[in-house]
């Protein structure tokens, strides 16, 4: 199983950079084997993708992106693809009961993993990100010393126009920006906003 999910990944990787180009663009941190949480904004299933392909091994090996757990479970090869080649962390996009929505995340964060989070929540299909949601706010109070490396996806909603299924060729870039951190005693809002601005300001370099 192991071996078929190595297999997959080298593949998928070599297609996607054909497809796109995945080129990262490094702009105020450099690729660094720390704990980080890279937050970006969302317009497409390719995103996570898109950002895994662009790091590099080293980054990618211990790098897990956030996946809604009722579309990329919906089908076994979702599933296995999301588990076995990203070891992604899947979150649900609706609470349920007295479950702790971030759980999973914060699991993860405690056992040393970084992350790549959407802080929208769910796809935009606007040119500027929605507002994001109090997750990312609610991590960088909880894990201080985790690293939140704002990145942009360049071109992605254009491999993957919504309700289309076939990728079409585009180049794509990712960008990586300076990191930031919550300030002591920031509200909640005020970061929020910030973070937005940080990822917005980063589809002009």
């Amino acid at each position: 199983m192991r071996l078929a999910a190595h297999a997959m990944g080298t593949f998928l990787l070599g297609f996607v950079r054909l497809l796109t180009g995945a080129q990262a663009r490094w702009h105020g941190c450099p690729p660094k084997a720390e704990q980080r949480i890279y937050f970006a904004n969302h317009q497409s299933h390719a995103d996570l993708v898109l950002i895994w392909a662009a790091l590099p091994t080293a980054l990618r090996s211990i790098t897990r992106p956030i996946a809604a757990k009722d579309y990329w479970t919906a089908s076994r090869f979702k599933r296995w693809m999301t588990t076995e080649v990203f070891n992604a962390v899947y979150v649900e996009r609706e609470r349920k009961g007295d479950e702790d929505p971030l759980q999973p995340l914060i699991s993860a964060l405690e056992s040393g993993d970084s992350l790549i989070l959407f802080p929208e929540g769910t796809r935009g299909f606007e040119e500027d990100p929605q507002p994001f949601k109090s997750g990312l706010y609610n991590l960088a109070q909880r894990f201080p010393d985790v690293v939140l490396v704002p990145t942009w996806i360049h071109n992605v909603q254009r491999v993957m126009p919504k309700g289309e299924v076939v990728p079409v060729p585009v180049l794509c870039s990712v960008t990586f920006g300076e990191p930031m951190k919550l300030a002591p005693g920031e509200p909640r809002a005020d970061f929020l906003q910030r973070a937005r601005a940080a990822v917005m300001a980063l589809r002009e370099v």
